[in-house]
């Protein structure tokens, strides 16, 4: 999929409300199927970002089972282990491709035009390789704390939140990129009507299934999301898709970290 720059103006049109975004969604952020063939345009994109907490709880919801069943065949620690890499073949690595560029882009350059020319080198720098290894670790440490607690329901929200937290950090943020690129179409076409409906399944998860501690970490989350978005248009003139999935990734262990406290 490579749509090209969004005639309209950011926030010109208005959400779809037509369940044809979801597989559009559901096919960009997993590996999972869609019977019939997802075509869509830069518009289009942009307002499945409605669907993506959505593909977030599916995603949990998968996590979650799987990890119910890996704790009667495995130790806590041995069941972690494979939902991390669960998430990895479930959503090919995406994210965590996003992170490292990112990373290697903020680590390799002095100004944000050698940034973005790092990050878009598809090659994996030092300083990519090890945030990839950190966040993959401490992804398997609280899962194996949830797990080793029976907190299955927290499965469910780690992955809303943190797409929903892609949808605010395309909301607020401007795009990097002067000659365009995937990300565009998200941070150009969404607007505040997509980012509120978008968020509001996040919040009410993770106050059903978590009370107070899901107050917390909307409030958490919510604050790392306004952080990047100065910071990335402070270092890199905006954010680009990179950023997007680099924002995933620290979403997922933020949300762990909080979910596993305590």
């Amino acid at each position: 999929m490579s749509p090209q720059s969004d005639p309209n103006p950011r926030g010109s049109r208005p959400p779809s409300s037509g369940s044809w975004t979801f597989p559009l969604a559901l096919t960009f952020l997993t590996v999972l199927p869609w019977p019939r063939p997802v075509l869509a345009g830069p518009g289009e994109l942009a307002r499945s970002l409605i669907w993506f907490p959505w593909v977030g709880l599916l995603l949990g919801g998968l996590y979650a089972a799987a990890g119910r069943l890996a704790l009667t065949l495995w130790p806590p620690a041995g069941a972690a282990a494979l939902l991390v890499t669960l998430t990895v073949l479930l959503t090919r690595g995406l994210h965590l491709d996003g992170l490292a560029d990112t990373l290697d882009g903020l680590g390799g350059g002095r100004d944000p035009k050698s940034r973005l020319a790092v990050m878009k080198d598809s090659r994996l720098g030092a300083f990519g390789a090890l945030g990839l290894v950190l966040a993959l670790l401490l992804k398997g440490v609280f899962l194996t704390l949830l797990l080793e607690a029976g907190r299955l329901s927290a499965l469910l929200l780690f992955p809303a939140v943190s797409r929903g937290g892609m949808v605010l950090l395309a909301w607020l943020s401007p795009y990097a990129r002067p000659e365009g690129g995937l990300g565009r179409a998200m941070t150009e076409g969404v607007s505040g009507q997509i980012t509120l409906v978008a968020l509001i399944p996040v919040l009410i998860a993770c106050l059903l299934l978590q009370g107070m501690r899901g107050i917390v970490l909307v409030a958490a989350a919510g604050l790392l999301i306004l952080t990047l978005s100065r910071l990335f248009t402070r270092l890199l003139g905006g954010i680009t898709g990179d950023v997007l999935g680099a924002a995933n990734e620290l979403l997922e262990v933020l949300a762990l970290a909080l979910l596993s406290a305590g």
